[in-house]
């Protein structure tokens, strides 16, 4: 039986694991901000996720998204922005870090992950 309480707990349970899924920089932030702007969407979200492959096994993807499946987790990366992360690969995101890099050959978004046990020199790919 659904109850009220019961709603509220599993509620409260689901908004703690998002926040410690993903620590989002304010570099990335203020990105993701920006690309949103360019596309004239304010719906738009980020999904990242976890995909085999790679040169060490698994690597991260990253899309734009108007929708939330009822398994996502969604991340408030503040200014209206929004990550969302499916429920597969925030178990290989938990603690991770991601942040916006910029240099004079290239800029990207990265991801710092302390469960990633190898990475690749290009760092889109990872062993967990």
């Amino acid at each position: 039986m659904i109850t009220v309480p019961n709603v509220i707990v599993k509620y409260v349970i689901k908004r703690k694991k998002m926040m410690e899924i993903l620590t989002v920089e304010e570099s990335a932030t203020n990105k993701l901000k920006e690309l949103i702007a360019e596309e004239g969407n304010p719906d738009l979200k980020l999904r990242i996720f976890v995909q085999g492959g790679g040169c060490s096994g698994f690597q991260y993807g990253f899309t734009f998204d108007e929708e939330t499946n009822d398994d996502d987790y969604t991340i408030n990366a503040g200014d209206g922005v929004s990550i969302v992360v499916d429920y597969m690969s925030a178990e290989y995101l938990k603690g991770a870090t991601i942040k916006f890099t910029k240099d004079l050959m290239s800029s990207s978004f990265a991801i710092v992950n302390p469960n990633a046990t190898a990475t690749c020199g290009c760092g889109s790919s990872f062993a967990a």
